[in-house]
């Protein structure tokens, strides 16, 4: 039996945060979309205070949404991280803009998207931050190299990666084994 008094994150005594487990998911279908994922997966590793730990395959998936406009490519991208979730939020807008990203037309083309979808156990729901990603339980496109990279992987609120993949049409999402993004 522990004791409860015990029971505490020693990280915050000194004020440093946890590290957690951080999941990303990169797509692109405009342009150069390789080139965009590898760009954005570098602008990753140069983050300080978020170290990358895997990236997913390469899959290309057919578009989400009511737009006509080319097939994706996706990947997961994971990292550790003590960084507090906004700066990692406001680091894949960050690499959105960097890239041209533009916000004309919702769930339209782009040329990059870094979307945050996990980061440990954290829920967190206001304006400008929503943890987990709401729509990430329905996403065979986030969840099939998701679960590729992390077997054991879950998404808080939804259970098992492997159980919502298991639940999904995944026949839209397509592995691309002549195509790789370096770690």
């Amino acid at each position: 039996m522990s004791d409860p008094r015990l029971d505490f994150d020693v990280d915050t005594l000194s004020g440093m945060s946890p590290l957690r487990m951080v999941t990303y998911s990169l797509g692109s279908n405009l342009g150069d979309r390789v080139d965009y994922l590898q760009g954005a997966t570098d602008l990753l590793r140069a983050t300080p205070g978020l170290r990358l730990t895997a990236v997913s395959s390469v899959y290309e998936t057919d578009p989400v949404g009511p737009v006509e406009q080319p097939d994706f490519l996706n990947i997961i991208v994971l990292a550790e991280s003590s960084l507090a979730c906004l700066v990692m939020l406001e680091r894949a807008h960050a690499i959105e803009n960097g890239f041209g990203r533009v916000r004309a037309v919702p769930f339209g083309p782009r040329t990059i998207d870094v979307d945050l979808i996990a980061v440990g156990d954290r829920v967190i729901t206001s304006e400008t931050l929503v943890l987990p990603h709401p729509r990430a339980h329905e996403r065979a496109f986030v969840l099939v190299p998701w679960l590729e990279v992390d077997p054991a992987a879950e998404l808080v609120g939804h259970g098992p990666v492997a159980d919502l993949v298991a639940g999904l049409d995944t026949s839209a999402v397509r592995l691309r084994k002549d195509l790789v993004i370096d770690l």
